[in-house]
């Protein structure tokens, strides 16, 4: 029996009592995908003698999800297949929360939806919000059932009447997948610690410390402050942890694990998912000898997870989470048939990471070396999604070749930074915390809210109104930058009110070891009550984020697929970029010191036009005369 004869016999019993031209949607994508995911699979598990077995059951798991999808999520699809880069438009604004911290619950967070369309967003990412094990559970990234929500949260009914909501006000919900390890109290962990061969196979576990050991002469340990090295001892074993004690990798090497977590993915998809992020992707295969990141294999289980979606989901697109080398988060994008889809979009750490440092060191010379340099890199029909900050801690990940062109010294320059952010450096304007100090390679995070970080918690302090003013400049600066150079802006929600550090969070035992949750406060409502007082800080910040994305809504060129230019202005302290589809060209600029900068008319060639216009203040500009920018100032301008 041939491999599609195989592939026929399990699938053909879940297609054909379907509606017949929901059966011939399946066929037609199966036609067309078939080839490419059997090559994908047969590159991970093709030398098994069960190959044949597996691969059928993988298929067969799409087949049942495609059967059981909701009759308006295939209308989505149907709507999405006209419309592949529909995440790519310049009307796309996210936010990111955790559902308890922003609104208790889930029905609270679909009370909260009008908040949501006043700021302008059309992407929603709820932080992990399953059922995870008593305690801490790495706030929510220790699955202990993808298929239950978290009970203090609500149920994964409230989840999916959310999601139709969200999608009937042109808003996306993003949901997690966290598909590197599960939590040690999964079912599957349950059952591989009580002995069963079955699920033990679905993990790393080993009798002694020889295979760890070997191992470990190539990682890198990820949280030394919460333990060394990167495997737990369970009851006698040998469990490969890499984040935490408690999360259990699972070894992709066993189709079984493969297919159980496309069950998982596609469920989460026919609850209403339109995106999900996948987690940690760099670690997902794992290879004696090397560091076990950015592995040939991770990128061929992401690509067959992506033609299996094509087959019973395709509404759904993936974002990339790989806080890694610059090169290595590049490789994960692509949007090309057959096996070169991966990952439609991802995370930017780069330009987030490159804005601290300019806002540090009040210097462009790197943000500008590196985005002229990668920015533009990524594939045709694929999106970044740029951010300020996130649920998680700040990691100096510029490329040290970038520095090195520009004779910066990566390692004490994150030194430097680490002292800046942490205001240890002298003349530093920022509160933040250390994350994950390892005293070997003194290599260190920082844990910190946008507007602490920018300067306002000591602004306060201090009740000085002009280091107020520059705080607020500070926040809007390097939002407006984020806003304007394409692709997904992203706000983590409580930024847009100017949330400070919250410290209590040292109270707490299942949070105090851990200082990122100093920027994952409870979203103060009262402070939100303020965003329409224009005096107010909550309401200058507010304010100017509403002003500029309503801008951006307007403007095609802020979209993924404009082209980008990086300038060089002969200002060592302001950042240039042309942003441009079709005839529409918009020149942005952004000044990272606190005294008013000039950038010489000589210096702007996109400004000899006929007419210029800043979209942010709407007076026009004389391309004739030199353009200046005042503390932390920045400008959109039209050209025409």
């Amino acid at each position: 029996m041939s491999l599609d004869q195989v592939v026929e016999a399990v699938v053909g019993p879940v297609v054909d009592p379907l509606d017949p031209a929901d059966a011939a949607v399946f066929r037609a994508r199966l036609e067309r995908h078939l080839p490419d995911l059997r090559g994908l699979l047969e590159d991970l598990y093709g030398a098994r003698d069960d190959f044949d077995q597996s691969f059928a059951a993988i298929v067969e798991t799409a087949a049942v999800a495609f059967a059981a999808r909701p009759a308006d999520l295939k209308a989505l699809d149907a709507a999405r297949s006209g419309e592949p880069g529909w995440f790519r438009s310049h009307r796309m604004m996210g936010g990111v929360c955790y559902v308890d911290r922003f609104a208790g619950t889930i029905d609270g967070v679909c009370q909260r939806i009008s908040y949501f369309e006043e700021l302008g967003l059309t992407y929603l990412h709820l932080m992990p919000l399953y059922r995870t094990p008593p305690g801490g559970g790495d706030g929510g990234y220790a699955v202990s059932s993808y298929r239950e929500v978290a009970p203090h949260l609500g149920t994964m009914r409230d989840l999916e009447v959310l999601a139709r909501d969200l999608r009937a006000r042109g808003i996306s919900l993003v949901l997690d997948l966290v598909f590197n390890h599960t939590a040690d109290d999964h079912q599957w962990a349950v059952a591989a610690r009580e002995g069963d061969e079955v699920y033990r196979d679905f993990y790393f576990m080993f009798p002694d410390r020889e295979m760890p050991d070997r191992y470990e002469k190539t990682l890198r340990e990820i949280f030394p402050d919460v333990r060394r090295g990167s495997f737990t001892e369970v009851d006698g074993d040998w469990v490969w942890t890499t984040f935490h004690s408690y999360q259990w990798d699972l070894d992709y090497s066993n189709p079984a694990v493969f297919r159980h977590m496309l069950g998982e993915m596609l469920f989460l998809a026919n609850v209403g998912a339109e995106v999900l992020r996948l987690d940690a992707v760099p670690f997902i295969w794992k290879q004696e000898g090397t560091p076990s990141e950015n592995l040939p294999e991770a990128h061929t289980i992401i690509r067959a997870f992506n033609a299996l979606v094509r087959l019973a989901a395709p509404a759904m697109v993936f974002k990339s989470e790989a806080i890694v080398h610059p090169d290595d988060v590049l490789s994960y994008l692509g949007t090309g048939d057959g096996d070169g889809r991966e990952c439609e979009i991802s995370y930017n750490p780069l330009l987030m990471v490159e804005l601290w440092e300019a806002l540090a060191t009040g210097y462009t010379a790197l943000l500008r070396h590196s985005m002229d340099r990668r920015f533009t890199r990524n594939p045709d029909g694929t999106a970044w999604v740029n951010y300020v900050r996130g649920h998680d801690d700040i990691g100096w990940g510029f490329a040290d070749e970038d520095a090195d062109d520009l004779g910066i010294h990566g390692f004490y320059h994150r030194q430097y930074l680490n002292r800046f952010y942490t205001g240890e450096e002298p003349g530093s304007f920022a509160s933040g915390l250390p994350f994950q100090f390892n005293p070997e390679t003194l290599d260190m995070r920082i844990s910190g809210t946008t507007a602490s970080l920018c300067g306002l918690e000591r602004a306060l302090e201090a009740h000085d109104p002009s280091a107020v003013d520059a705080a607020v400049g500070r926040i809007l600066l390097i939002h407006s930058i984020v806003l304007a150079m394409g692709g997904i802006p992203l706000i983590f929600l409580g930024d847009e009110i100017g949330t400070l550090n919250d410290y209590t969070y040292l109270d707490d035992p299942d949070h105090a070891a851990d200082s990122r949750w100093v920027h994952r406060p409870v979203f103060d409502w009262a402070r939100a009550d303020q965003r329409h007082d224009a005096g107010s800080i909550p309401g200058r910040i507010h304010g100017g984020l509403q002003a500029l994305t309503a801008i951006r809504t307007r403007e095609p060129a802020f979209s993924a697929g404009s082209s980008t230019v990086v300038l060089d202005v002969g200002n060592p302290h302001v950042f240039a970029v042309v942003k441009s589809v079709g005839e529409r060209r918009i020149l942005i600029l952004g000044s990272f010191v606190s005294t008013p900068t000039t950038i010489e008319s000589d210096q702007i060639p996109w400004l000899n036009a006929a007419s210029a216009r800043d979209l942010v203040t709407g007076r026009a500009v004389d391309p004739k005369k030199d353009f200046v920018l005042g503390s932390y100032g920045f400008a959109w301008i039209a050209l025409s």
